[in-house]
C-alpha cells in the first residue's frame, strides 16, 4: 500500500532487496531473502519508443517478474514460501489473461521499488503502490485497483474523541505513525509539528504504543488498523476518513507501475483490470486480504496524478 511519502530514495541492489522492509509485518522472512537472491539478474530492456514491446515479450518467455515488498496484505511471501498478497494475486489474473502464464516474485524494499523497475530488475511493481503527482513522474501506472481512507488505533472508546487529524491536533494529542506514511503528511498539513510524531515502524508497533499509553492515536490505512486491533482487548479502529490535502477531502489509489516506455503493457493491463472490475472478479480476489466493497474504486490513474500521467 503503499502509502509513503516523498522520495522513494534508490536502494536497489541484491543486498538491499534483503533487508527489512518499511513495515516489518512480514511472515516468511527467510524466504523472501532466498527469493531476493534469485532476484538479482536483470530483465531485459523494452526496445523502442512506440509503447515498448515489453508484452510481446513477456508472452514469449511465459513470465512475469514482480517487484514486491514483502507487506502484509499488500505483496509477501507466506509463512510457506508462497506468493500471495492483494497485487500479486491480481497479477496472477490479469497476466493469464494478457498470455503470460507465471509470475516471478523479486523482493525488495519500498523505496527500492521505482529505483529497481526502472534499472530493469523486475517487469512491474505488484505492491500496491499508491499514485501520486511525484511518482508519476518516474513511472506510469495502471488506474488504480482499489482506494483507501485514513483510520486511527485509539485505546477502547475512544477517550479523547479523536476521529481527524484536526482533533489530534486540536486535543494536542500524542501522534505516531509508521515510517515513510503518507500520514506523516497528512498530519503535518492539519497543523501537527512533524518533530513530535512518534515514528515506529509498523502498525503492529503503533497499536502497541497505543496500548501501553505512550501515545493516544497512530494513523495508518483503514484496512491495515481495522486488521491488527481485532484482536486487542485495550484498543480500537476509528472509522475511515479522507484526510485533508489542500483543505480537499483526499481518497488514496493503489495501482500497479510500470517502465514509462511500457505504454502497451499498461494499457493492455487497464484493459483487463476493467474487465475484472465489471465482473466482480476483482473484489473476489481482494476481498481475502481483508479489503471491503467501499474500497473498490473507479479512480483513474490521470486523476491521482494529478494530469500528469503520460501515456
Amino acid at each position: 500500500m503503499a502509502p509513503p511519502h516523498g522520495n522513494d530514495t534508490d536502494t536497489s541492489g541484491c543486498e538491499s532487496r534483503q533487508t527489512q522492509t518499511r513495515r516489518a509485518v512480514i511472515a516468511g522472512v527467510a524466504a523472501v531473502g532466498a527469493l531476493a537472491a534469485a532476484g538479482c539478474t536483470r530483465v531485459a530492456t523494452a526496445a523502442g519508443t512506440d509503447g515498448g514491446d515489453l508484452l510481446q515479450r513477456l508472452r514469449a518467455q511465459g513470465v512475469v517478474r514482480l517487484g514486491i515488498a514483502g507487506e502484509i496484505p499488500f505483496g509477501y511471501i507466506d509463512k510457506d514460501g508462497h506468493l500471495t498478497g492483494e497485487a500479486p494475486e491480481l497479477a496472477k489474473a490479469v497476466f493469464k489473461r494478457l498470455g503470460v502464464r507465471e509470475v516471478q516474485p523479486v523482493p525488495t524494499e519500498f523505496g527500492s521499488l521505482i529505483p529497481g523497475l526502472n534499472s530493469q530488475q523486475f517487469d512491474v511493481v505488484a505492491a500496491g503502490m499508491y499514485v501520486n503527482p511525484e511518482r508519476c513522474e518516474q513511472v506510469i501506472f495502471a488506474d488504480p485497483d482499489y482506494q483507501m481512507l485514513d483510520s486511527f488505533i485509539v485505546r477502547k472508546g475512544n477517550p479523547k474523541g479523536l476521529h481527524d487529524y484536526r482533533d489530534v491536533v486540536a486535543k494536542k494529542a500524542r501522534f505516531a505513525t509508521g515510517t515513510g506514511y503518507a500520514e506523516i503528511q497528512y498530519a503535518v498539513e492539519a497543523g501537527y509539528k512533524e518533530s513530535d510524531i512518534l515514528i515506529v515502524p509498523d502498525q503492529v508497533a503503533g497499536l502497541n504504543a497505543v496500548e501501553a499509553g505512550r501515545v493516544d492515536v497512530f494513523a495508518g490505512t483503514a484496512l491495515t488498523t481495522r486488521a491488527v486491533v481485532r484482536k486487542s482487548a485495550k484498543a480500537e479502529a476509528t472509522r475511515a476518513f479522507a484526510p485533508l490535502v489542500g483543505g480537499k477531502p483526499h481518497v488514496d489509489g493503489g495501482a500497479f507501475a510500470f517502465r514509462s516506455a511500457e505504454t502497451k503493457l499498461r494499457d493492455a493491463f487497464d484493459v483487463e483490470l476493467r474487465k475484472l472490475k465489471k465482473s466482480g472478479e476483482l473484489f473476489r480476489i481482494l476481498r481475502p486480504f481483508g479489503f471491503t466493497e467501499a474500497e473498490m474504486t473507479g479512480l483513474t490513474a490521470k486523476e491521482l496524478c494529478g494530469g500528469g500521467q503520460s501515456g
